[in-house]
C-alpha cells in the first residue's frame, strides 16, 4: 500500500551581487535541497509531496484534516518561525490555529513525524530555527539545546550504527559514506526512545539517527541533512541512500501494535 508523505522546507532563495570592475549587477537564485531524497523515493511505496518553505508558510494545513492527508511528515531545514508566522498574523494581526500545537496533537493520535538536520532544523544557526520547547519538540525523541547546535566537521566522519537490528538499518551493510556535521541535541531518558546510530567517540559520539513514540504515533530524529553540504555527494550517491530513507519512513508509517 502506498504511504503519503509530507517533505516541507529544503528550499531557500540566495541573492548575489557581482563586480566585474567598475561595474555591478545582482541576481537572485532558487535553490531545491531535497533532489537526492526526491530521486531515491520515485517509484517507491512512499508518495512524496515536496513543500518549499516558502510554500509553508501559507500552505502547511492549519485543519487536523489537511494533516491526515498524510501518513509521515518530514520537517527539514525550516524554522519554527515559518509555521508559527504566517502573513495574517505577521502582517494583519489575526488570529489562526497553531500548527505546532496541530502537529503535536496529529502525532499523538498516530501521525509520524521525522526532523532531518541542518541550518534551521532543531535549534539551527546562531539558534534561529527556535524548535525548543515546542509542541513540536515535546514529540521528538530529543531537545533542542538553547544556543547554536550545529556541529561541523570539515574533515569528514562515517557513522557508527549502534542497533543494526533496528528496522530502519534493514539491508544496511559495512561502511557509511562520510557525513559533514549534524546538529548536537540531547536523548530523551526513556524506554521507548532508541539510539540507533551515532557519531564515534573521537566526534563527540552525537546521536545521529534516534527513533522513539508519542502518544499513538511514532518519531525520529535524523540529525545530519538530506543531502549536500553535511551530506557528502558519496553519501548522497551511496547505493544505501535510498534504503537508509525507506526504512526510516517505513517503521514511522507502521501503525504500533
Amino acid at each position: 500500500m502506498t504511504k503519503k508523505i509530507l517533505l516541507v522546507g529544503e528550499s531557500w532563495v540566495s541573492s548575489a551581487t557581482h563586480y566585474k570592475g567598475f561595474d555591478q549587477f545582482g541576481s537572485v537564485t532558487f535553490h531545491l535541497g531535497a533532489e537526492p531524497l526526491v530521486k531515491a523515493l520515485a517509484g517507491s511505496a512512499f508518495e512524496l509531496t515536496y513543500m518549499p518553505a516558502h510554500e509553508a508558510v501559507e500552505k502547511f494545513p492549519f485543519e487536523m484534516a489537511g494533516l491526515d492527508a498524510y501518513d509521515a511528515i518530514i520537517l527539514s531545514d525550516i524554522g519554527a518561525n515559518s509555521l508559527l508566522l504566517p502573513p495574517d498574523v505577521w502582517l494583519h494581526s489575526r488570529t489562526v490555529p497553531n500548527r505546532l500545537k496541530l502537529l503535536k496533537a496529529w502525532v499523538e493520535k498516530g501521525g509520524g513525524l521525522l526532523m532531518v538536520g541542518g541550518y534551521f532544523s532543531f535549534q539551527g544557526i546562531d539558534g534561529k530555527a527556535r524548535w525548543r520547547r515546542t509542541p513540536v519538540e515535546d514529540t521528538l525523541p530529543v531537545t533542542c539545546l538553547p544556543y547554536d547546535d550545529r556541529v561541523e566537521i570539515p574533515e569528514g566522519t562515517v557513522a557508527e550504527v549502534v542497533k543494526p537490528e533496528h528496522p530502519t538499518m534493514q539491508g544496511l551493510e559495512g561502511a557509511w559514506p562520510v557525513l559533514l556535521g549534524v546538529n548536537e541535541v540531547e536523548v530523551r531518558d526513556r524506554a521507548d526512545v532508541e539510539i540507533v546510530a551515532r557519531l564515534p567517540e573521537d566526534q563527540g559520539g552525537h546521536p545521529l539517527l534516534v527513533v522513539g513514540t508519542h502518544g499513538t504515533g511514532r518519531t525520529a530524529a535524523w540529525t545530519s541533512d538530506i543531502g549536500p553540504h553535511w551530506l557528502s555527494p558519496a553519501f548522497c550517491e551511496w547505493e544505501g541512500y535510498g534504503r537508509l530513507w525507506k526504512n526510516i519512513l517505513g517503521w514511522l508509517t507502521e501503525k504500533q501494535a
